[in-house]
């Protein structure tokens, strides 16, 4: 639950300040969930964007250009009927709520002036956008609700609107002391304080509610009876004031590069498992957290076509190698068909045409014990030892195929492994695309269209160390490639995590020894850039590039290398990306 009731609180608040009084001169939709109203004013121009997306609804100023429909769709049309020419007289939010409330003042088609009310209700899994005139009738809305959806709340064109029913709990921020020293009163005290919080009092979120506990007791998951319920209440309160002087600090949390949760104050829960980054105001945070969230989401849904067809591969190999391997054990026993012809040899004399089995001394066991050898009834003797013999030389050509086979099966099964790693880190779609070219050059997938403009490649990533020596990483196996046998120097330093799959590294010293501050963090973007990036003391080996060859044949990124070095190092993420040009 990105915005809770308090982040709209700030939202509305900032919003009314930057855009009152402008006029909308366009209105736009240019996603299915997305409207853009392009506003001007005194101050300039802005565009504000409104979603009533499910898990994205939400409204700020974006400075993103999107791509609008050649033709607009039905709500879409409405809403530049009434809204074009508008001007805001005002943005808020009904107290407590989730939705902002934005105040127009407009003209008919008599050109009479007139109110309008533009509702933005971001209310989870029902996000919706709702335009309603001065007594407050629906014109229509993004959503209709009809009796057979909701008994209780219905959204047509023409009723009335009213706000969403309420639970039957006080709001949290807004109730008196007493009222909320009297509902603690009654708490019990086994329950965990943000768990409580939310579900005795409306308009708080659950890292919300762990952000006050913390704060009483610097343990965001303490318990009632463990923290002092003095404490939390000077901690409410003291809440409570900075929404009501709307004192915010509009934050964003990132694992890594990925946004996980923003929020209006400073989040002090986590300590350093999350990066966090505040923003000089509401509209910048949203419009960064969303736009990441989104790109990353694209990524990720045009990566997993890929990653499906490559785990499809991965598998049949895998299948077919253990299958490949029971056969090859089924050589090893060759020799028996061999001792039996030999057997049947030396007792032709004694076999007559049609038998079913032989039973002859085994002259190839010391104990010299007799043994029954199967026979083919329809043939002859002679015909007999030469089937066997036959089923002994196949057993032998099999052996040599199916060693080759198992071979190269093996180099296919980690060349597919190595791929997955790779389409694990890959974040934007440069990484995506050249992955794909990757198969398609490999033979792996068929290119769909092969008119499509190419995309341009995209590079090495950069890195400069702690003593200002320059480090090159790939991104993708050919790009590993490249970097080691075309764009290196024969004396700059190459690593990569040793038996792991993971990038290829170049430190760039133009034939000198790397410093050991240099090569310890190269060695660090090595492990990190791998699949072993979440472990402690990965052994990544080093050498120089002239020692480094690709065997004929071999998959991209596969290359063999002598005369190297092993050290141990455990990846630090805020160092690699300090280091990060």
């Amino acid at each position: 639950m990105p915005l809770d009731a308090v982040c709209i609180s700030g939202l509305a608040y900032e919003l009314n300040n930057d855009i009152s009084e402008m006029k909308i001169d366009k209105v736009q939709q240019p996603e299915k969930n997305v409207f853009i109203l392009s506003l001007r004013g005194a101050r300039g121009s802005s565009k504000l964007l409104i979603s009533s997306g499910s898990g994205s609804a939400r409204v700020h100023i974006t400075k993103i250009n999107r791509e609008n429909p050649q033709t607009p769709p039905m709500f879409c049309m409405l809403l530049r009927k009434h809204l074009t020419g508008a001007k805001i007289l005002s943005v808020t939010q009904p107290l407590a709520e989730r939705m902002i409330d934005i105040e127009l003042s407009a003209y008919d088609e008599m050109g009479v002036s007139v109110r309008r009310h533009l509702i933005c209700e971001m209310l989870g899994k029902h996000p919706n956008l709702i335009l309603t005139d001065e007594e407050n009738r629906i014109i229509d809305c993004f959503r209709k609700i009809d009796a057979d959806m909701s008994e209780k709340r219905q959204l047509l064109p023409g009723m009335f609107y009213h706000l969403p029913p309420k639970p039957d709990k006080p709001e949290l921020l807004y109730c008196s002391e007493e009222e909320f020293t009297a509902v603690l009163a009654a708490a019990p005290g086994e329950r965990s304080a943000d768990k409580w919080l939310v579900e005795s009092f409306c308009g708080i979120s659950p890292l919300g509610a762990r952000e006050m506990a913390c704060a009483a007791s610097g343990n965001a998951s303490v318990k009632l009876n463990e923290l002092s319920r003095e404490d939390l209440v000077s901690v409410r309160n003291a809440f409570a004031e900075a929404v009501k002087e709307k004192r915010f600090t509009p934050c964003m949390l990132s694992d890594g590069d990925k946004p996980k949760d923003i929020y209006c104050f400073w989040v002090k829960q986590y300590e350093n498992a999350y990066r966090i980054r505040s923003f000089d105001s509401f509209s910048e945070l949203l419009d960064e957290f969303y736009t990441e969230r989104e790109r990353l989401e694209h990524v990720a849904q045009r990566g997993q076509a890929i990653q499906k067809t490559v785990k499809n591969l991965r598998d049949r190999t895998a299948r077919k190698l253990a299958v490949q391997t029971e056969e090859l054990k089924a050589t090893f026993d060759r020799e028996r068909f061999r001792e039996y012809g030999d057997i049947i040899k030396a007792n032709l004399y004694r076999m007559e045409r049609g038998a079913k089995s032989l039973t002859a001394q085994n002259f190839y066991s010391e104990e010299c014990e007799d043994i029954e050898i199967p026979l083919e009834p329809k043939l002859s003797p002679q015909q007999n030892a030469a089937k066997y013999y036959k089923q002994y030389n196949k057993a032998k050509n099999a052996e040599k195929y199916l060693t080759e086979q198992i071979e190269n099966a093996e180099k296919e099964l980690e060349y597919f492994e190595s791929v997955l790693e790779e389409l694990s880190r890959a974040d934007g779609m440069k990484d995506i695309s050249d992955i794909r070219r990757e198969l398609t050059e490999t033979g792996y997938i068929r290119e769909q269209n092969k008119k499509r403009m190419k995309t341009p490649e995209s590079r090495p990533m950069e890195f400069v160390s702690r003593s200002g020596v320059k480090i090159y990483c790939g991104r993708n196996n050919l790009q590993n490639d490249k970097l080691t046998l075309k764009e290196a120097y024969r004396g700059d330093t190459w690593l990569h995590t040793q038996k792991i799959h993971g990038s290829h590294v170049i430190i760039s010293t133009m034939g000198e020894e790397p410093d050991p501050e240099t090569l310890e963090d190269a060695a660090c973007i090595a492990a990190f850039y791998s699949k072993g990036r979440g472990g402690s003391k990965i052994p990544v080996d080093y050498t120089k590039v002239k020692y480094v060859k690709k065997p004929s044949g071999a998959k991209p990124g596969m290359v063999i290398y002598t005369d190297y070095k092993t050290i141990y190092v455990t990846p630090d993420e805020e160092r690699i990306n300090a280091m990060k040009v």
